[in-house]
């Protein structure tokens, strides 16, 4: 049973800090050393300072930066620049961005939901996670005592029925509104309307939950509730320690995409497409699609054609040659991973990595100390093949909805980089208190 609440966010006065364009960022592990340092620039109350702070001179630890980050949150609370919603409400977030050409609205709503342990309920992963962005995240938890980013999560709604008394509730009501550096505009409606806020609660009840994005902080959210009820300081099952910040999208939603992560592959020798051919023959069929970056669009717009996991192109360097390529045969997948399932097989990721990378090209040259970068926009993919910034580049298709469903349904885990969701969601939008 998926339990979704209402709550009593805080969020920025626009009265005093101007545009919420300003004091917004996206998620911590999105941002590098040089956005952190602009959005810190940007605006002396901008959440970087919460979900990242910076270490600083004079620093006697690291631990010294989630004190500063707890010390300006308690701080805006008491000046007013953060500010308590008098009613509890939902929260609900469209995302207005631009991909290859096409506008799309994706549309969804803010709550917060009852923490259970994977596999025990209706809450699903379908990513492994580390042990250090856990500990990072938990150290920040515990001394802000508040999430300050949702999760993202995804549940079936094949008629869209969930959003609808949400939307219809807002009528012509004007959003908050902000734009972040990729252009995306994301519009935020607090929503206390209690007819509405009980409909969906009911709908959701039997919704299971697929853990989209933000899997490292969905873990910290147990890890923090178990710690306090191993300290005696749980207050029984209506403690908000009990629940996590979560953005809601239904998944047949027309805004909801996910792009690809292409692989960019270092370590090899100087190949040409000959010697791909050479190398993955006995179980592809390829075709030469020509060369540069017409030739990779076409074996791009074939892939998107072709809407199946056993397709890639390929593009080798040495020559600027690109190739489109169709399994004919996976029936070694079985034997490289006996242990995952046939859905987890036949992704096109883990057919890349597994089958070709691990075992066709690494046994065609088994000196080679294979490596992968990951960039998402064709024309990344091109430079880097004109640079020589790789001996190939491989274009896959991501894993569909369905993929997720199906694999994290089970509790298995999905290969890395299998799927990503744009555009992320915005850290500062509403604050979910935890105490």
């Amino acid at each position: 049973m998926a339990e979704i609440q209402a709550f009593r966010g805080w969020r920025y006065d626009l009265a005093q800090v101007g545009s919420l364009s300003d004091v917004t960022a996206p998620p911590y592990d999105v941002i590098n050393t040089a956005a952190q340092q602009e959005l810190y620039e940007r605006h002396p109350c901008n959440v970087v300072r919460l979900i990242l702070n910076r270490q600083e001179p004079g620093d006697e630890s690291s631990d010294d930066r989630y004190a500063r980050a707890a010390d300006f949150l308690r701080r805006w609370q008491t000046e007013g620049i953060l500010a308590r919603e008098r009613e509890d409400a939902l929260y609900v977030y469209h995302q207005q961005f631009d991909w290859e050409g096409n506008t799309y609205v994706r549309k969804g709503f803010l709550g917060r939901l009852r923490l259970e342990e994977f596999g025990s309920g209706c809450v699903f992963p379908h990513e492994q996670t580390m042990s250090g962005p856990k500990a990072d995240r938990l150290a920040l938890t515990r001394a802000c005592r508040t999430n300050l980013s949702p999760i993202f999560g995804l549940y079936p709604d094949t008629d869209e029925t969930v959003q609808s008394p949400l939307e219809h509730a807002l009528a012509e009501a004007t959003p908050l509104e902000a734009t972040d550096a990729m252009g995306v505009v994301h519009r935020l409606w607090p929503l206390t309307d209690r007819t509405a806020l009980d409909r969906v609660r009911e709908l959701m009840l039997e919704k299971d939950i697929f853990i989209a994005d933000g899997h490292h902080r969905y873990e910290t959210a147990l890890n923090y509730r178990d710690g306090l009820r191993s300290e005696g300081r749980l207050d029984g099952e209506s403690d908000a320690a009990n629940f996590v910040l979560m953005m809601f999208v239904g998944m047949s939603d027309p805004g909801l995409a996910i792009l690809p992560t292409h692989r960019l592959i270092s370590g090899l020798p100087e190949l040409t497409a000959a010697d791909i051919r050479a190398a993955l023959a006995e179980c592809f069929d390829l075709e030469s699609i020509g060369s540069g970056a017409e030739a990779a669009r076409r074996a791009w717009e074939l892939i998107e054609a072709d809407g199946g996991q056993e397709v890639f192109g390929f593009g080798t360097a040495a020559d600027g040659e690109w190739l489109f390529a169709r399994v004919r045969d996976a029936s070694r997948m079985e034997s490289l991973e006996a242990d995952n399932s046939p859905g987890w097989r036949g992704l096109g990721v883990s057919l890349l990595h597994r089958l070709v990378l691990d075992h066709l090209i690494q046994n065609k040259y088994p000196e080679a100390d294979l490596s992968c970068r990951y960039v998402r926009r064709l024309d990344e993919v091109v430079q880097n093949q004109m640079d020589g910034g790789c001996q190939l580049a491989a274009l896959v298709a991501p894993a569909g909805i369905e993929h997720v469903r199906q694999i994290a349904s089970t509790c298995e885990k999905m290969p890395p980089k299998s799927t990503y969701f744009y555009p992320k969601l915005l850290s500062g939008l509403v604050l979910n208190p935890l105490e």
